[in-house]
């Protein structure tokens, strides 16, 4: 099964994902709370492209400290989600701001988590840039949190996060598919949504809860 991000953008949402999930024995797939989106209107859905940090307290003068960075944000492909770990939820790393969304959808990326920090806050609510983070403050994370390596297996925001799984987030959060089992729990999630379209319409109509549990087993 071909998934189409934008058109599932537009039908999928983090709790009907997150039951679907749970149906199917995979109950950790759900960012933890503090995992916030920064524009609540924005909908992220796309392909992980991860970046693992590590806390430091000096910048040494021989090195670039940004280098596996921005390596990771110019090779950033139409469809993709940075996602950044950084041991969250913490006061010291902030890893996103305006200059890596500006880079990052230039180049056809569709979002970012972090379990760290961002700033830059009010352009990045400007460009309508789907980003979700652990907190939010003015720090740079120059000599504070350097990214360590990427494209590699990390732990974000309390879930487990390998390059290619898809990434969707809203309101609600943040959930994360494994790949191997994407298409499986898209074809799921639309067959829950369409149950819960008919138990909506049934409600609507007069019709109790127990009436379109039985019927439907959506609630």
């Amino acid at each position: 099964m071909s998934l189409d991000l934008d058109q599932l953008r537009g039908v999928l949402y983090a709790a009907v994902l997150c039951d679907t999930l749970d149906s199917l024995g995979l109950c950790n797939q759900a960012m933890r709370p503090f995992v916030r989106p920064l524009d609540e209107s924005l909908v992220l859905c796309g392909r992980a492209r991860t970046g693992l940090y590590m806390p430091v307290w000096e910048v040494r003068a021989d090195e670039n400290p940004y280098a596996v960075e921005i390596a990771l944000v110019d090779d950033l492909k139409p469809g993709e989600v940075a996602v950044l770990a950084c041991g969250g939820p913490t006061e010291r790393i902030a890893p996103w701001g305006e200059l890596l969304t500006t880079a990052a959808r230039a180049r056809g990326a569709v979002g970012c988590v972090t379990d760290g920090l961002v700033r830059d806050v009010r352009h990045i609510r400007q460009a309508s840039f789907p980003v979700f983070a652990g907190g939010i403050g003015p720090l740079d994370s120059k000599g504070r949190g350097k990214m360590m390596e990427r494209d590699c297996t990390v732990m974000c925001g309390g879930v487990v996060v390998r390059p290619g799984d898809l990434v969707f987030g809203d309101a609600d959060g943040v959930v994360v598919i494994p790949q191997d089992r994407a298409a499986e729990v898209v074809q799921a999630a639309l067959a829950k949504i369409r149950g819960e379209n008919h138990t909506r319409d049934e409600l609507l109509a007069g019709a109790t809860l127990a009436e379109v549990y039985a019927k439907y087993g959506v609630l």
